[in-house]
């Protein structure tokens, strides 16, 4: 395997000009093949496995080793797990989980039917469904900027053509997703949206912007992709109502769901609530790809749900999780103060940085390397637009690290950007 060094090692080599039929031992691989575009937050689990270094992970997107109920699982595990636990199940889902989730649908005050639930490999199998299920080549997909890399990602690989929306304190400017797409001439075909401390920015869509959407996606006869894996994970503040509390039951949300959050992302268990006419195509496109989803974690999740595990267990991630963002908060401002100016979550996993001052002159992309080499790693912002902007802003995880590692990180970035900076005057003289 080669050797993973820079953030240019997580790139995705393109296959445009390898299959014609003048290259040498050309592939014949499809044309879909150049839309297959990776994930750098992904490659970033390969790149930090080859560092040789102790390395602070602000990159990947997951919950701490410490906050996960690998106890109460292991000893679920041992009491539930049967022959039944290791053939094939339901490609829609395990009964008992359906069950289950549509009980803690209406324990939230957001009640559903079984008919609409269908259980997935994670989240971004929802995702993957979504896309396969309603967009054709050249549909227009709006995207949040910046974006989940995964879900524009899964957009490209079946043809969609991407208008990047920005994003402000209270989300998506749905104003101008108005305006955009009316300059543009299309009407989109999917919208996609994280509309709970959204991935990578940590801002929430307001009350009024998410009726506004709604009245938008009706307007144009678009889908409202609702993306949320955070919702419940708000550690500050109030609970804004749902698209499908504000609009139940609408054929024109699809929903997208998964326990890798809040339970353990090795799971690899979500699901979709989606119109209950999609869902035998749901399974039918699920049995073209794996069949059925990991049957003894959907028994394992279902008894961590039936036994009344998860209010506990959500209630010491959120503890933990403020106290997480506030060191790092903390943290940036002792080391970094006005050179960086970050947003300010009610929950989730995440804050935007953006450089401020004469560091906004840094490109993050060289920033990154200088601060692998400090023993930091964060995920910068140019890999969370499909065109690649913000180059002067980054990603940080505050849910992986102690407040004591975090603290450590920054202090490791910090040190990084002064490296950086003092370089760029000697990068600008020689024209670099």
């Amino acid at each position: 395997m080669r050797d993973l060094t820079t953030i240019a090692d997580l790139a995705v080599l393109p296959t445009t000009g390898i299959s014609g039929p003048a290259a040498e031992g050309a592939l014949p691989l499809a044309s879909r093949a150049d839309g297959l575009i990776g994930s750098v937050i992904d490659s970033s689990t390969s790149l930090l496995a080859a560092q040789t270094h102790d390395i602070v992970r602000f990159a990947m997107g997951a919950p701490a080793p410490e906050a996960l109920p690998v106890q109460e699982f292991r000893m679920i595990g041992t009491e539930v797990l049967d022959a039944s636990s290791f053939t094939y199940g339901a490609s829609e889902g395990e009964p008992g989980l359906i069950e289950a989730i549509v009980k803690e649908y209406a324990r939230v005050g957001e009640p559903t039917d079984p008919e609409r639930i269908v259980v997935t490999s994670g989240g971004m199998q929802g995702l993957d469904l979504a896309f396969k299920l309603f967009v054709e080549p050249g549909d227009l997909v709006t995207v949040e900027s910046p974006t989940y890399t995964n879900g524009s990602a899964t957009a490209l690989s079946y043809g969609a053509d991407l208008l990047e929306v920005p994003v402000d304190d209270d989300g998506m400017r749905v104003d101008e997703l108005e305006r955009l797409v009316a300059a543009t001439g299309r009407t989109p075909k999917v919208i996609y949206t994280i509309p709970n401390f959204q991935n990578p920015s940590g801002v929430t869509l307001s009350a009024e912007r998410r009726q506004r959407l709604l009245e938008l996606a009706h307007r144009w006869g678009s889908i409202i992709l609702d993306d949320d894996p955070y919702h419940l994970l708000r550690f500050e503040g109030s609970d804004l109502p749902g698209f499908n509390q504000l609009s139940p039951d609408d054929p024109q949300v699809f929903s997208v769901r998964t326990f890798s959050k809040i339970m353990a992302p090795g799971l690899r268990v979500g699901w979709v609530n989606a119109d209950p006419r999609l869902r035998q195509l749901l399974i039918h496109a699920k049995q073209a790809m794996d069949t059925c989803t990991n049957v003894p974690n959907q028994h394992v999740i279902t008894e961590y749900l039936v036994r009344g595990g998860l209010d506990a267990h959500l209630a010491r991630l959120r503890e933990s999780y403020r106290g997480r963002k506030q060191a790092m908060q903390r943290a940036l401002a002792e080391h970094l103060g006005d050179r960086v100016r970050h947003t300010d979550p009610d929950g989730g996993f995440f804050l935007w940085v953006t450089l401020q001052g004469a560091d906004a002159a840094t490109d993050v992309r060289r920033l990154f390397d200088a601060a692998l080499a400090e023993g930091v790693a964060f995920i910068p912002g140019t890999a969370l637009s499909p065109s690649e902007r913000f180059t002067d802003a980054f990603r940080l995880c505050f849910a992986s690290e102690s407040p004591e590692r975090i603290d450590e990180g920054v202090r490791r970035l910090t040190r990084a950007l002064d490296r950086v900076a003092a370089d760029r005057p000697a990068r600008e003289r020689s024209g670099q």
